[in-house]
């Protein structure tokens, strides 16, 4: 299967669900395979995003990142997709040294299409991982479904405080928009709380469940996520 093929296989099974309001306000105890599950592709992120972080940070310091990262990133990718499934910790290798090209990359394009620095560019990913680090932490302190909202409303307020120490750090485009920032990062988190409710109803069905692939690609899932919250909302007031 294609990489385009998986992406819109992963689109189009939203839309096969039969999911109420009750599936996305479930707050009892997960179930011990899918909280299994969920730690695994929470780990999996966590350690890909800190590794960009950890890329943008040499970029932003060394200067580090040029056509030859731009290139390997997207030789590491493909590598990823055509190792086996079975080889897990080589497809974690494969995903996390990608995501450290990426993070030592993104900043020359950003800075090349739209002007923007590359503090604003380390800024947003330190944010992006502390969220992320914020659930992985929670799903291991508890199985509870309400971890989901405790951990957004933590992750909300421990990417606020890093984004006003940024402003004073960075200055320039994060002194600017910490606004839009903050609340870009907040949407990301609710929406990343509905995904983590995705892998707990696919945790029931599917005995082995791929981490690594879901950590890579649940970016994908965003425009179904959306249309497909928005039915469920509607179809809740309707009947309600």
């Amino acid at each position: 299967m294609t990489f385009f093929s998986r992406a819109m296989n992963a689109v189009k099974a939203y839309f096969k669900r039969g999911w109420r309001v009750g599936d996305l306000k479930h707050e009892g105890k997960i179930q011990p395979h899918a909280h299994k599950c969920l730690k695994k592709i929470y780990f999996t992120l966590f350690c890909a995003l800190l590794s960009s972080t950890i890329g943008s940070f040499f970029h932003l310091i060394w200067d580090v990142g040029g056509l030859v990262t731009v290139l390997t990133t997207a030789g590491t990718i493909l590598v990823f997709f055509t190792t086996s499934p079975l080889l897990v910790t080589r497809r974690f290798w494969l995903l996390v040294t990608a995501a450290f090209l990426f993070g030592a990359s993104v900043g020359l394009l950003t800075e090349y299409l739209f002007g923007i620095e590359q503090g604003f560019v380390f800024s947003y990913l330190v944010g992006t991982t502390i969220g992320i680090g914020t659930f992985w932490l929670g799903a291991k302190l508890t199985t509870q479904g309400s971890l989901f909202i405790w951990c957004q409303f933590v992750s909300f307020i421990l990417i606020y405080i890093w984004l006003l120490i940024a402003s004073d750090i960075f200055g320039g485009h994060i002194a600017h928009w910490i606004g839009q920032v903050s609340l870009v990062l907040v949407c990301y988190m609710g929406y990343f709380v509905v995904y983590s409710k995705e892998v707990v109803y696919d945790a029931l069905y599917e005995y082995r469940m791929d981490s690594v692939y879901r950590a890579f690609t649940h970016w994908f899932h965003l425009p179904a996520i959306l249309v497909h919250y928005i039915t469920v909302r509607l179809a809740a007031v309707i009947e309600g």
